[in-house]
Protein backbone atom coordinates (compact mmCIF):
# COMPACT_ATOMS: atom_id res chain seq x y z
CA UNK A 1 0.00 0.00 0.00
CA UNK A 2 2.55 2.76 -1.22
CA UNK A 3 0.46 4.93 -2.61
CA UNK A 4 -2.31 4.57 0.16
CA UNK A 5 -4.67 8.00 0.45
CA UNK A 6 -3.18 9.15 -2.79
CA UNK A 7 -5.04 10.32 -5.88
CA UNK A 8 -3.87 9.70 -9.38
CA UNK A 9 -4.78 10.46 -12.96
CA UNK A 10 -3.76 8.49 -15.92
CA UNK A 11 -3.91 9.66 -19.53
CA UNK A 12 -4.64 6.58 -21.94
CA UNK A 13 -5.81 4.28 -19.15
CA UNK A 14 -8.41 2.26 -21.13
CA UNK A 15 -5.85 -0.24 -22.54
CA UNK A 16 -2.27 -1.14 -22.56
CA UNK A 17 0.17 0.71 -20.35
CA UNK A 18 -2.39 2.88 -19.01
CA UNK A 19 -4.70 0.82 -18.15
CA UNK A 20 -1.48 -1.35 -15.86
CA UNK A 21 -0.52 1.47 -14.25
CA UNK A 22 -3.64 2.58 -13.22
CA UNK A 23 -4.53 -0.96 -11.58
CA UNK A 24 -1.05 -1.33 -9.87
CA UNK A 25 -1.43 2.44 -8.51
CA UNK A 26 -5.14 1.04 -7.24
CA UNK A 27 -3.42 -2.31 -6.03
CA UNK A 28 -1.14 0.65 -3.72
CA UNK A 29 -3.99 2.27 -2.06
CA UNK A 30 -4.34 5.04 -4.79
CA UNK A 31 -7.88 6.46 -6.06
CA UNK A 32 -7.41 6.89 -9.78
CA UNK A 33 -9.28 8.50 -12.60
CA UNK A 34 -9.13 6.69 -15.60
CA UNK A 35 -9.35 8.88 -18.44
CA UNK A 36 -9.10 7.97 -22.17
CA UNK A 37 -10.50 9.36 -25.69
CA UNK A 38 -11.84 6.04 -25.32
CA UNK A 39 -14.85 6.88 -22.78
CA UNK A 40 -16.44 2.86 -23.14
CA UNK A 41 -12.86 1.69 -22.46
CA UNK A 42 -12.51 4.05 -19.62
CA UNK A 43 -15.66 3.31 -18.31
CA UNK A 44 -14.85 -0.50 -18.81
CA UNK A 45 -11.80 -0.46 -16.42
CA UNK A 46 -13.95 1.70 -14.10
CA UNK A 47 -16.43 -0.13 -13.75
CA UNK A 48 -13.99 -3.52 -12.65
CA UNK A 49 -11.89 -1.80 -10.52
CA UNK A 50 -15.01 -0.46 -8.46
CA UNK A 51 -16.52 -3.92 -8.54
CA UNK A 52 -13.13 -5.03 -6.99
CA UNK A 53 -13.59 -2.79 -4.16
CA UNK A 54 -11.30 -0.05 -5.55
CA UNK A 55 -11.92 3.66 -6.14
CA UNK A 56 -11.93 5.26 -9.56
CA UNK A 57 -13.78 7.05 -11.88
CA UNK A 58 -13.97 7.61 -15.86
CA UNK A 59 -13.68 10.71 -18.20
CA UNK A 60 -13.28 10.65 -21.37
CA UNK A 61 -10.53 13.25 -22.35
CA UNK A 62 -9.14 14.22 -25.76
CA UNK A 63 -5.20 15.14 -24.55
CA UNK A 64 -4.53 17.89 -27.14
CA UNK A 65 -7.55 20.47 -25.53
CA UNK A 66 -6.12 22.25 -22.91
CA UNK A 67 -9.81 22.46 -21.74
CA UNK A 68 -9.79 18.86 -21.43
CA UNK A 69 -6.44 19.22 -19.79
CA UNK A 70 -7.75 21.33 -17.24
CA UNK A 71 -11.14 19.14 -16.43
CA UNK A 72 -8.73 15.88 -15.86
CA UNK A 73 -7.50 17.88 -13.42
CA UNK A 74 -9.81 19.33 -11.67
CA UNK A 75 -12.34 16.51 -11.97
CA UNK A 76 -9.58 14.55 -9.46
CA UNK A 77 -10.57 16.90 -6.95
CA UNK A 78 -13.78 17.00 -7.18
CA UNK A 79 -14.21 13.17 -7.09
CA UNK A 80 -11.77 11.96 -5.02
CA UNK A 81 -10.57 15.40 -2.93
CA UNK A 82 -6.80 16.42 -4.69
CA UNK A 83 -4.57 15.26 -7.31
CA UNK A 84 -1.27 13.78 -6.25
CA UNK A 85 -0.05 11.62 -9.19
CA UNK A 86 -0.36 12.57 -12.61
CA UNK A 87 0.82 9.98 -15.50
CA UNK A 88 1.58 11.09 -18.64
CA UNK A 89 0.74 7.66 -21.00
CA UNK A 90 -1.56 8.82 -23.58
CA UNK A 91 0.52 8.43 -27.09
CA UNK A 92 -0.23 7.52 -30.94
CA UNK A 93 2.52 5.64 -32.64
CA UNK A 94 3.81 5.59 -36.50
CA UNK A 95 6.42 3.86 -38.45
CA UNK A 96 7.16 5.19 -41.37
CA UNK A 97 10.18 6.13 -43.46
CA UNK A 98 11.66 10.35 -42.82
CA UNK A 99 11.19 10.68 -46.39
CA UNK A 100 7.85 9.50 -46.92
CA UNK A 101 6.37 11.55 -43.58
CA UNK A 102 3.67 14.03 -43.98
CA UNK A 103 3.90 17.10 -41.83
CA UNK A 104 0.25 16.15 -40.82
CA UNK A 105 2.00 13.04 -39.41
CA UNK A 106 4.26 14.46 -37.69
CA UNK A 107 2.12 17.39 -36.32
CA UNK A 108 -0.84 14.63 -35.28
CA UNK A 109 1.86 12.91 -33.33
CA UNK A 110 3.70 15.75 -31.64
CA UNK A 111 -0.11 17.11 -30.64
CA UNK A 112 -0.76 14.34 -28.71
CA UNK A 113 2.88 12.88 -27.52
CA UNK A 114 4.15 15.91 -27.12
CA UNK A 115 1.77 19.07 -26.28
CA UNK A 116 -1.01 16.81 -24.80
CA UNK A 117 1.54 16.01 -22.26
CA UNK A 118 2.55 19.81 -21.86
CA UNK A 119 -0.74 20.58 -21.28
CA UNK A 120 -1.90 17.73 -19.00
CA UNK A 121 1.11 18.32 -16.43
CA UNK A 122 0.65 22.18 -16.76
CA UNK A 123 -2.98 21.62 -15.20
CA UNK A 124 -1.71 18.92 -12.99
CA UNK A 125 1.32 20.91 -11.56
CA UNK A 126 -1.02 23.98 -11.06
CA UNK A 127 -2.76 21.89 -8.85
CA UNK A 128 -0.04 20.30 -6.73
CA UNK A 129 1.59 23.70 -6.06
CA UNK A 130 -0.59 25.15 -3.18
CA UNK A 131 -0.13 21.56 -1.92
CA UNK A 132 3.67 21.50 -1.63
CA UNK A 133 3.61 18.08 -3.14
CA UNK A 134 3.10 16.09 -6.38
CA UNK A 135 4.47 13.61 -8.78
CA UNK A 136 4.45 13.86 -13.05
CA UNK A 137 5.42 10.41 -14.60
CA UNK A 138 6.23 11.17 -18.18
CA UNK A 139 5.96 7.94 -20.52
CA UNK A 140 8.62 8.52 -22.96
CA UNK A 141 10.15 5.63 -25.29
CA UNK A 142 13.75 4.06 -26.20
CA UNK A 143 12.62 5.67 -29.89
CA UNK A 144 12.72 9.03 -28.43
CA UNK A 145 16.90 7.98 -27.39
CA UNK A 146 18.28 5.95 -30.60
CA UNK A 147 18.06 6.36 -34.60
CA UNK A 148 15.18 3.55 -34.88
CA UNK A 149 13.84 3.36 -38.87
CA UNK A 150 10.68 4.74 -39.09
CA UNK A 151 10.63 6.95 -36.24
CA UNK A 152 11.30 9.93 -37.60
CA UNK A 153 7.83 12.03 -36.15
CA UNK A 154 7.54 9.37 -33.46
CA UNK A 155 11.01 9.08 -32.27
CA UNK A 156 11.20 13.32 -32.33
CA UNK A 157 7.97 13.80 -30.39
CA UNK A 158 9.25 11.39 -27.19
CA UNK A 159 12.77 12.90 -27.36
CA UNK A 160 11.43 16.61 -26.74
CA UNK A 161 9.33 14.83 -23.45
CA UNK A 162 12.33 13.47 -22.08
CA UNK A 163 13.67 17.28 -22.09
CA UNK A 164 10.81 18.64 -21.15
CA UNK A 165 11.02 16.33 -18.01
CA UNK A 166 14.29 17.77 -17.18
CA UNK A 167 13.07 21.64 -17.39
CA UNK A 168 10.05 20.47 -15.77
CA UNK A 169 12.05 19.17 -13.08
CA UNK A 170 14.91 22.08 -12.39
CA UNK A 171 11.79 23.97 -12.11
CA UNK A 172 9.78 22.73 -9.79
CA UNK A 173 12.06 20.37 -7.70
CA UNK A 174 12.10 22.71 -4.91
CA UNK A 175 8.39 22.60 -4.71
CA UNK A 176 8.14 19.38 -3.30
CA UNK A 177 7.29 18.19 -7.08
CA UNK A 178 9.06 15.57 -9.02
CA UNK A 179 8.84 14.75 -12.61
CA UNK A 180 10.61 11.60 -14.11
CA UNK A 181 10.34 9.45 -17.18
CA UNK A 182 9.90 5.63 -17.89
CA UNK A 183 11.39 4.88 -21.39
CA UNK A 184 9.91 1.22 -22.14
CA UNK A 185 11.29 -0.72 -24.72
CA UNK A 186 9.55 -3.03 -26.74
CA UNK A 187 6.33 -3.94 -24.72
CA UNK A 188 3.59 -7.13 -25.09
CA UNK A 189 0.66 -4.19 -25.55
CA UNK A 190 -2.09 -4.85 -28.02
CA UNK A 191 -0.89 -2.29 -29.94
CA UNK A 192 2.29 -3.98 -30.74
CA UNK A 193 0.48 -7.26 -31.70
CA UNK A 194 -1.52 -5.55 -34.19
CA UNK A 195 1.43 -3.71 -35.74
CA UNK A 196 4.92 -5.47 -35.21
CA UNK A 197 5.06 -8.23 -38.16
CA UNK A 198 7.39 -11.21 -37.62
CA UNK A 199 10.93 -9.18 -38.97
CA UNK A 200 10.21 -6.35 -36.11
CA UNK A 201 9.71 -8.90 -33.68
CA UNK A 202 12.91 -11.07 -35.01
CA UNK A 203 14.80 -7.68 -34.59
CA UNK A 204 13.37 -6.57 -30.81
CA UNK A 205 14.10 -10.44 -29.99
CA UNK A 206 17.75 -10.03 -31.58
CA UNK A 207 18.13 -6.63 -30.21
CA UNK A 208 17.15 -7.03 -26.82
CA UNK A 209 19.61 -9.03 -24.00
CA UNK A 210 16.21 -10.30 -22.21
CA UNK A 211 15.28 -11.90 -25.60
CA UNK A 212 11.83 -10.70 -25.21
CA UNK A 213 9.22 -8.21 -25.14
CA UNK A 214 8.42 -6.47 -21.69
CA UNK A 215 4.98 -6.29 -20.33
CA UNK A 216 2.67 -3.40 -19.33
CA UNK A 217 3.06 -4.61 -15.54
CA UNK A 218 6.55 -3.77 -15.67
CA UNK A 219 6.19 -0.44 -16.35
CA UNK A 220 3.41 -0.08 -14.24
CA UNK A 221 5.57 -1.45 -11.44
CA UNK A 222 8.17 0.85 -12.19
CA UNK A 223 5.47 4.05 -12.03
CA UNK A 224 4.61 2.66 -8.46
CA UNK A 225 8.23 3.15 -7.27
CA UNK A 226 8.75 6.44 -9.02
CA UNK A 227 5.84 7.74 -7.28
CA UNK A 228 5.95 6.38 -3.94
CA UNK A 229 8.19 7.92 -0.85
CA UNK A 230 11.04 5.77 -1.51
CA UNK A 231 11.33 8.11 -5.32
CA UNK A 232 11.26 11.02 -3.24
CA UNK A 233 15.20 12.26 -3.96
CA UNK A 234 14.68 11.28 -7.95
CA UNK A 235 14.22 14.40 -10.19
CA UNK A 236 14.41 14.35 -13.80
CA UNK A 237 15.62 11.18 -14.40
CA UNK A 238 14.36 8.72 -17.40
CA UNK A 239 14.11 5.13 -15.81
CA UNK A 240 14.36 2.65 -19.43
CA UNK A 241 12.37 -0.35 -18.44
CA UNK A 242 13.24 -2.10 -21.49
CA UNK A 243 15.52 -5.52 -21.11
CA UNK A 244 18.80 -3.78 -21.50
CA UNK A 245 17.90 -2.75 -25.11
CA UNK A 246 19.59 0.77 -24.44
CA UNK A 247 22.60 -0.39 -22.61
CA UNK A 248 23.72 -3.73 -25.27
CA UNK A 249 26.64 -3.17 -27.86
CA UNK A 250 27.76 -6.05 -29.83
CA UNK A 251 25.93 -9.10 -28.93
CA UNK A 252 26.57 -12.87 -29.84
CA UNK A 253 26.71 -15.88 -28.49
CA UNK A 254 30.53 -16.86 -27.67
CA UNK A 255 31.51 -20.15 -27.29
CA UNK A 256 28.58 -21.55 -29.04
CA UNK A 257 27.65 -21.80 -32.83
CA UNK A 258 23.49 -22.26 -30.75
CA UNK A 259 21.97 -19.01 -30.22
CA UNK A 260 19.09 -18.58 -28.03
CA UNK A 261 15.50 -18.95 -29.13
CA UNK A 262 13.07 -15.91 -27.99
CA UNK A 263 10.02 -16.42 -27.14
CA UNK A 264 6.91 -15.31 -28.96
CA UNK A 265 5.54 -11.93 -28.50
Amino acid sequence: MRLKGRVATVTGSAQGMGEAIARAFIREGAAVIISDVNEEGAQRVADDIIRQGGRAYAIRIDVTKSEDAERLAQCAIDIFGGLDIHVNNAGISMTRLFVETERADLERILQVNLVGAFICAQAAVRRMLPRGFGRIINIASLSGQRGGVGRAAYGVSKAGLELLTKVMSVELAASGITINNIAPGAIATEMATQQHDQATRDAYHYLIPQRRYGRPEEIADAAVFLSSEEARHICGHTLNVDGGFQTAGLMFTFGSSKAPVPPAL
